[in-house]
């Protein structure tokens, strides 16, 4: 808590959360639909966090979720906002920790971390705005603009033609990779559609796959083979998630790198990846394992380990933190995001540009207020 004869001091003095749902144009279908195992996704939980200070700070955060969990992760976030009406905004460690005490019972990774990640990202972005620097500047920028490729146009509901159509259309408007889905029942169609787009594209663009977990280890290993003559960056997520002994022989085995770590939902999951050697690529994801507090100690563990790092998703977050990793870094490009935010990220020559606007560099639209559908404020705005 502040000290109260610290007239410097200040304190958090108001909270709302927001859930926010917002649609997407197309349903949405990687291998997960295609195998059975999910419906196609129709839009994307967000839950937004803003925190205010009675010296008149604010910071906004915010967590998401697909498919499922989003009134879940609302439900957790208002229960233990309470826990940091008074405290300290610049003890983010501390704060971290006491909401993951107050929710300990129902675990310390999934969605109960990732309803602390909205209140975590907050925290930072407002501590970036009273330095009056971009997050990426107060963490320690390696760099002013970072790699990026593009998912949203690699679905595998995407038909062929368009799929060659929206991947040169990226790779015109300036990204500079394309990502595709695969791990299809069928793996001669997924065969079919990435030697299209290589021949489409040419050998120049840098070109991934991901097959979102589908494959079982005997597959994962015809596949990765088959994919070796076409000069992928990664291969993504071949096998289950939580499978590291599996990941670390395809890493070891074949020259294609090998990507994983974005459904892993904290920073000691990631570790158990990180010492099994079961990826080239790791992709963490802020919101997911917590915020940024746990994402600096996973790529921390990261770069002791000397491997590359590509965030996942959430490109108005993970472009910052990018920027900060030693090694050269990616970040996935999702235009899904965007109209929830005021302001626009630019992207040029195969790289996001690194906002200098102070914290996060966002504000949280009209339209996103107009997706919200259930609010909790908690203290008192001033």
């Amino acid at each position: 808590m502040t000290t109260p004869n610290n007239p410097s001091a200040d304190a958090i003095s108001w909270i709302r959360l927001s859930s926010c749902y917002l649609p997407l144009a197309t349903p949405i279908s990687d291998a997960k639909v295609l195998t059975g195992r999910q419906k196609p996704m129709t839009e994307v939980a967000i839950l937004f966090a803003e925190i205010r200070t009675a010296h008149g700070l604010e910071g906004v955060g915010f967590s998401y979720a697909k498919r499922a969990g989003g009134p879940a992760q609302f439900a957790h976030a208002s229960e233990i906002a309470p826990a940091l009406i008074g405290e300290d905004p610049n003890d983010i460690s501390r704060l971290w920790d006491k909401l993951c005490w107050a929710g300990a019972s129902v675990g310390r990774s999934g969605l109960s971390i990732q309803a602390i990640g909205a209140f975590d990202v907050a925290l930072w972005d407002l501590k970036a705005r009273r330095a009056g620097l971009s997050l990426a500047k107060l963490l320690g920028a390696q760099r002013d603009a970072v790699r990026c490729y593009n998912t949203s146009g690699g679905f595998l509901h995407t038909p062929l033609d368009q799929l060659l159509v929206n991947a040169a259309a990226s790779v015109a408007r300036g990204i500079g990779g394309i990502k595709l889905k695969v791990g299809q029942p069928d793996g001669a169609l997924d065969l079919r559609r990435v030697a299209a787009v290589r021949e489409h594209l040419g050998d120049a663009v840098p070109l991934m796959v991901d097959a979102n977990q589908q494959w079982d280890r005997p597959t994962a290993q015809r596949m990765c083979r088959t994919f070796e003559s076409f000069n992928l960056v990664w291969i993504e997520e071949p096998l289950d998630a939580y499978d590291h002994e599996g990941h670390a022989a395809l890493a070891a085995q074949f020259d294609t790198p090998i990507a994983t770590g974005e459904m892993l939902a904290s920073a000691a999951e990631h570790w158990d990846l990180i010492r099994h050697r079961a990826a080239d690529y790791l992709m963490p994801d802020a919101p997911r394992v917590g915020g940024i507090t746990p994402f600096l100690k996973v790529a921390a563990m990261a770069e002791q380990a000397g491997l590359m790092i590509a965030p996942h998703f959430a490109m108005e977050l993970h472009v910052h933190l990018a920027a900060a990793y030693p090694r050269e870094p990616w970040v996935e490009h999702f235009d899904w995001l965007e109209p929830l935010f005021n302001e626009r990220l630019e992207i040029r020559d195969g790289r996001i540009i690194v906002p200098t606007r102070p914290g996060l560099g966002v504000t949280i639209s009209e339209q996103a207020r107009a997706w919200t559908r259930h609010q909790a404020e908690f203290g008192d705005r001033g």
